[in-house]
């Protein structure tokens, strides 16, 4: 069964450049992931700090190696001072009616 979730985070005024290039760099190589599906990153349109960032894997074992990436602390790291909440909100999904 695929892994889906949704990852929101709210940008730090003045961070919105260092974020933006944070959030380019990791997208690129979470999409060259062999279990990643999607990987898409939005703004708010009525606020455009706010980040919601839409990931689908294969199955729970690509997403546990997504999460055993060496990039992904490392990216971490540098995004939550950034970050009004500290560290991404993640919400995890199912498919309707299943």
């Amino acid at each position: 069964m695929r892994k889906t979730l949704l990852a929101e985070f709210t940008v730090l005024p003045g961070s919105e450049d260092r974020v933006a290039e944070l959030v380019e760099e990791y997208a690129v190589r979470v999409r060259e992931e062999p279990g990643n599906l999607a990987f898409e990153v939005y703004t708010k349109e009525s606020a455009h700090l706010a980040y919601w960032i839409f990931e689908v894997y294969a199955d729970e074992a690509a997403f546990r190696a997504h999460l055993a990436a060496p990039y992904g602390p490392p990216f971490n790291t540098a995004l939550q001072p950034l970050i009004e909440e500290g560290e991404s909100v993640l919400t995890f999904l199912n498919p309707f009616g299943r």
